[in-house]
């Protein structure tokens, strides 16, 4: 494994590197991406190895530029009205933290769909992902850069330290802007379906082409990446509470508080002062209750606690809803939330 810079000169390795069939970890707006050519079979089978992921999983493959859509999906094969549909999501939320399942070409791998008629496909916004993509193949399949079920990395150091030699280069960008994977938007049906909420809000994409409807995690195979109901999780147990519910009465020696905001935080701290309670470990998703910035630290701090070897991670959601959590069309709540849940290994009542 060698780390990289995000110089021309070092991409241009990455690039060569993927042309090759290698494995390249990658930044992107969302989380880091382990990469490999979404043309090439052997290499897609690499990335499975390398993630122990299950070949039912589907991969999100990622473009430069819209043209590169040509190469994956038929947009004939969709229904009356859909076509429009996504024009207008490429036009006006491209780059961007959006996945669309669309029906694919038959030169598209079945690797990399889980053998679906549909593909994932994502155009980011992150100008050193999109000038890799545009160097190697012009089509890279990149899931996160993490074991499958772990934490998603959000920093170059977390690929080293939960993938380490299974990738054959890193590529790093610094820390990702989103810090929460990319929503995934189901266009390939007459009823535009969210199967996974990220970094597009939803108010954003109805905004764009009207009122979609929201996938059911109860569904049994996966149709796209995320769909899974356990996912994201760290080693410590998590237990997962509504917004403001966290209580001093339940603390222990060995465990961490995450709370969304600074406002739940000094509520739990009076309580605490009260009952005569010692202050556990506590970590601050955003003091000032900013979903965008909570969700940019969500897997920061997760990794933290899970470095620090505690055995507990009690968490609160975010506040859905025009509560504290939102701002507009711009509320990510509802992605951290969905993390949060698929990280968890208890969750209480009224969550």
């Amino acid at each position: 494994m060698k780390i990289l810079t995000v110089s021309e000169a070092d991409l241009q390795i990455a690039a060569e590197a993927l042309r090759a069939g290698k494995l390249v970890a990658l930044p992107t707006e969302t989380v880091y991406g382990l990469g490999a050519d979404a043309f090439n079979p052997v290499a897609l089978a690499r990335v499975f190895e390398a993630k122990r992921r299950p070949t039912f999983d589907p991969l999100i493959v990622h473009i430069a530029d819209l043209a590169g859509l040509d190469r994956l999906v038929d947009l004939s094969l969709l229904p009356g009205g859909a076509v429009e549909k996504v024009r207008l999501v490429a036009e006006r939320l491209w780059p961007g933290p959006l996945t669309l399942i669309l029906p694919k070409r038959p030169e598209v791998p079945d690797l990399a769909t889980s053998g679906l008629a549909t593909v994932a496909v994502r155009f980011p916004a992150h100008p050193v992902a999109r000038r890799l993509i545009e160097l190697s193949t012009g089509a890279v399949a990149a899931p996160s850069a993490n074991p499958f079920g772990y934490l998603s990395p959000t920093r170059a150091e977390h690929v080293v330290a939960q993938l380490g030699d299974r990738v054959d280069f890193i590529v790093d960008g610094g820390r990702c802007e989103v810090g929460v994977e990319s929503t995934v938007l189901d266009l390939s049906t007459g009823e535009p379906t969210i199967l996974r909420p990220g970094g597009m809000p939803r108010e954003r994409i109805e905004a764009a082409i009207g009122t979609v409807t929201v996938f059911d995690r109860s569904v049994a195979h996966p149709t796209s990446p995320g769909q899974l109901a356990s996912h994201y999780a760290p080693r410590a147990a998590l237990e997962l509470y509504p917004y403001g519910a966290l209580s001093p009465a339940d603390s222990s020696a060995d465990e961490a508080l995450l709370f969304f905001d600074g406002r739940s935080h000094r509520a739990y701290l009076a309580a605490a002062s009260t009952a005569g309670r010692p202050a556990a470990l506590v970590r601050v998703l955003s003091e000032r209750g900013s979903t965008v910035e909570a969700a940019a630290n969500l897997f920061d701090v997760l990794h933290e606690l899970d470095a620090l070897g505690v055995h507990r991670i009690r968490a609160e959601r975010a506040p859905e809803g025009g509560s504290l959590g939102a701002s507009g069309a711009e509320c990510l709540a509802a992605a951290i939330n969905d993390r949060l849940h698929k990280a968890r290994t208890t969750t209480r009542a009224d969550t």
